[in-house]
């Protein structure tokens, strides 16, 4: 049996990703049960592997705060709706029998454990899947953000951005058929490029800390195990 490149990773997932492949309002129980298989295979081999969901499925602060309402409110109403999505994977990935843990930045303790770094830590010793909610739990900070925090304070040696797109283009290739994609990419590059592939403070924690990023499309199948088995796929972005 191949053998993995990594111990332990951070998986961040965007909202939409729940929402099925025609993205939208909500939680779609078909797309929650494929990223729930696409961890398991994970799981199945030895991966310590940790999430950060967001929220956009249901709100986004950022969108909210441009039609007038206050920004730091906005941004806790998103915080909320990565709990609300968390909660969900936590019942998928435990359906399909993975030992989960959720751990919030706002104290909610009716549903989740309070994020402690050490806590999270022996967590994923014991093998349990655990996920991140409620962002960094401050104002103005996205999850992307988040991802990159809780990343290099859990000592991941990479990040998987789940994506619908199969890695970073030179534009959106959803609509321009002439997008090129990039194999690899520099942390400097996606930040002159501006590349919205992770916000600019997240590029940035990366680099400082050498935090690579591997960028990829979760709706494929198998992609979850494919890129912890070192394969090429998706866009890697890191000190190049």
């Amino acid at each position: 049996m191949a053998k993995p490149v990594y111990k332990r990773i951070l998986l961040k997932l965007g909202g939409e990703s729940l929402a099925g492949r025609d993205g939208g309002v909500g939680i779609d129980q078909d797309a929650l049960k494929n990223i729930a298989g696409e961890v398991r295979e994970g799981k199945d081999l030895g991966v310590e592997i940790a999430i950060v969901i967001g929220g956009g499925n249901f709100f986004r602060g950022a969108s909210a705060s441009n039609l007038g309402m206050e920004r730091a409110t906005a941004d806790y109403m998103g915080m909320l709706a990565t709990v609300i999505n968390a909660l969900a994977l936590q019942t998928a990935l435990e359906t399909a029998g993975i030992t989960t843990r959720v751990l919030s930045a706002l104290d909610i303790h009716q549903v989740a454990e309070t994020y402690v770094r050490r806590r999270a830590i022996r967590h994923l010793e014991k093998g349990r899947v655990v996920i991140f909610a409620a962002g960094t739990g401050n104002p103005y900070f996205t999850t992307d953000t988040a991802a990159s925090l809780r990343a290099i304070e859990i000592g991941a040696e990479v990040i998987f951005k789940a994506t619908k797109v199969d890695g970073i283009y030179s534009s959106d290739p959803m609509h321009n058929e002439d997008a090129t994609k990039y194999s690899q990419l520099s942390y400097i590059d996606v930040l002159k490029k501006g590349l919205k592939v992770m916000d600019s403070t997240s590029v940035s924690l990366c680099m400082d800390n050498n935090l690579p990023m591997l960028i990829f499309n979760v709706m494929e199948n198998g992609s979850i195990k494919r890129a912890l088995l070192g394969e090429k796929i998706g866009t890697t972005v890191g000190a190049f």
